[in-house]
């Protein structure tokens, strides 16, 4: 199995609207440790769209992204820990 690949699915189902194909191929491709997919699955996470808005899992896989070394991801966390004046996670 392609990470990589069924991320890259997940993403053209959300280009085409498709929350459930979305949704279903993002988390197959977090599951293989796809920092992009953990990303891609926080934001919807994030918004409530295609799942229940649930910021706990937000978060984990917002943290997974930045782990995994997913830019944006690094880029948000470090944004989001600093506004809660949390600098030594930042």
């Amino acid at each position: 199995k392609d990470p990589v690949a069924i991320r890259e699915h997940g993403v053209w189902c959300l280009e085409e609207k498709d929350l459930g194909g979305a949704v279903t191929f993002l988390t197959q491709a977090s599951k293989l440790g796809d920092a992009g997919a953990h990303y891609q699955l926080s934001k919807l996470y994030r918004d409530g769209e295609g799942v229940e808005k649930d910021s706990k899992k937000e978060w984990r896989l917002l943290e997974k992204a930045a782990i995994g070394g997913h830019p944006a991801a690094r880029h948000n966390l470090g944004a989001r820990e600093g506004n809660k004046c949390r600098y030594e996670r930042a």
